[in-house]
């Protein structure tokens, strides 16, 4: 078992990793262009997290089915899933198409730049060549969804590593050599979205050509078939629990970032700094968490109440031991990884008295990422739901609860107060991630267990 956990979990992993180098490589490039187009990009990139991170459902949803549909050894559900899962992805992209003159309408009134009219003018151009890759991105969410859930987290590790290196050599190409300005960056995202989408479906035709060869039937048959409503309904009520987890989950984001702009421009530099803590572990936990995702849907759609259970238990033991050996890198190192990201003494002499938080990190957030990998191949999002709702009203609650405590006290002098309300906001984050946490074990025998004799 521990096998298997470690060859979905490695890939997914490497997986994850090639994806803030991807924005690196984009960094440099435009670098060379000036402050106005790095603003811009950032901006730029910043549009399409947003947008797309709220359309993650269409891999976790796809991959908890399919993992279910694959542990039953039912080939047409799976080819229906994914089906399904596709006519929606490029149903939503067609929509983000339509109305992208009010997306950027929008996005200009959230992302607003003081003095930088040239900036926000390169993001839009940036933009509105970008948005035509919707249909490229989010095809690829449903087939990476797929793969997971036929328990086979290899293809997409090389689909990511093929899309980066088309990425970069087009932009490249047409930054560097054509001069296309941002707008080179953009079309050089959009080549390679389409490049790894055809990967995707030759990997998917070469290696389970057989499942969709063993549905007997017409493509209009299966369209039939995999568009019914019960099971479209089905589809819907899942993926629409998991997006509005993914709604809180950006609040969440989106507000710390806020909040420590408010604080200061310098609190706003160490919290992202420490946020690249928060980032490496994730990285690796949610590699686990697909692991989860993949056979957790197997065993319940196969109705392995044994394998189960012991795939769970050796999940949270790996979470156990990745925690502790990340609270020790932390402790050991954390200085000098800050000192990797900034060199200057401001802002990691500033990160250093917050350093602690990132030992506290690991220990509150390995089970929330877990048992999201674990309810996502239960399909048991209605619980998933319910507990990101708890955690992110705590999380509101203890922030402005806290706050407005501390603001009563009227002997408090800047510098500490900074350092108090910087220290509020950390302690409300540790304890939405722990909550999170905590509250999914505590429904784990109603919402995944049990669904083994649902089925």
């Amino acid at each position: 078992m521990n096998k298997r956990i470690l060859g979905l979990a490695l890939p997914n992993i490497i997986t994850n990793i090639t994806v803030p180098l991807l924005g690196m490589v984009d960094m440099a490039i435009v670098g060379h262009l000036g402050a106005a187009h790095l603003g811009a990009i950032a901006i730029g990139t910043q549009i399409f997290n947003l947008i797309y991170w709220n359309f993650g459902f269409l891999r976790m949803g796809t991959s908890g089915f399919t993992a279910q549909a694959y542990g039953a050894n039912d080939m047409r559900e799976a080819v229906r899933i994914f089906v399904r899962a596709m006519t929606i992805a490029l149903a939503v992209a067609l929509l983000l198409i339509l109305l992208q003159w009010p997306l950027s309408r929008l996005s200009l009134l959230i992302f607003q730049v003081k003095d930088g009219p040239e900036v926000l003018r390169l993001a839009i151009t940036y933009f509105f060549v970008r948005i035509w890759a919707a249909p490229a991105t989010l095809g690829l969410y449903a087939v990476k969804g797929w793969f997971i859930g036929m328990q086979n987290a290899k293809l997409p590790m090389w689909i990511a590593i093929f899309l980066n290196i088309v990425n970069i050599a087009c932009s490249l190409l047409f930054v560097l050599v054509l001069h296309w300005g941002i707008g080179g960056v953009a079309l050089g995202t959009v080549v390679a979205q389409y490049s790894g989408l055809a990967v995707g479906l030759f990997f998917m035709v070469r290696r389970y050509g057989w499942v969709f060869s063993s549905y007997s039937a017409s493509a209009k048959a299966i369209l039939t078939d995999s568009l019914h409503w019960k099971e479209m309904r089905r589809f819907f009520k899942v993926n629409g629990d998991i997006f509005l987890r993914t709604v809180c989950l950006a609040t969440v984001f989106t507000f710390i970032t806020a909040a420590s702009g408010h604080i200061s421009k310098e609190i706003l530099a160490i919290d992202a700094l420490l946020m690249q803590f928060f980032t490496l572990f994730s990285y690796i936990m949610d590699g686990f968490a697909y692991a989860g995702e993949s056979l957790v849907g197997r065993y319940i759609g196969a109705r392995d109440k044994g394998s189960l259970h012991l795939s769970v238990r050796l999940l949270i033991m790996w979470g156990f031991a990745l925690t502790l050996l990340f609270t020790g890198l932390y402790a050991i190192g954390g200085n000098w990884f800050l000192r990797i990201f900034s060199n200057d003494p401001t802002i990691t002499g500033g990160a250093d008295d917050y350093l602690f938080w990132t030992l506290i990190i690991p220990i509150c957030g390995f089970a929330a990422f877990l048992f999201d990998g674990i309810f996502v191949g239960a399909t048991a999002s209605r619980a998933m739901r319910d507990c990101m709702f708890a955690a992110t009203l705590a999380f509101f609650a203890i922030y402005f609860g806290l706050k407005h405590f501390y603001l009563q006290n009227q002997h408090i002098d800047i510098s500490t107060y900074q350092q108090y309300w910087n220290n509020i906001l950390w302690t409300a984050f540790v304890v939405y991630l722990a909550l999170r946490g905590i509250l999914q074990a505590l429904c784990l025998k109603k919402s995944v267990f049990e669904r083994v004799n649902d089925n």
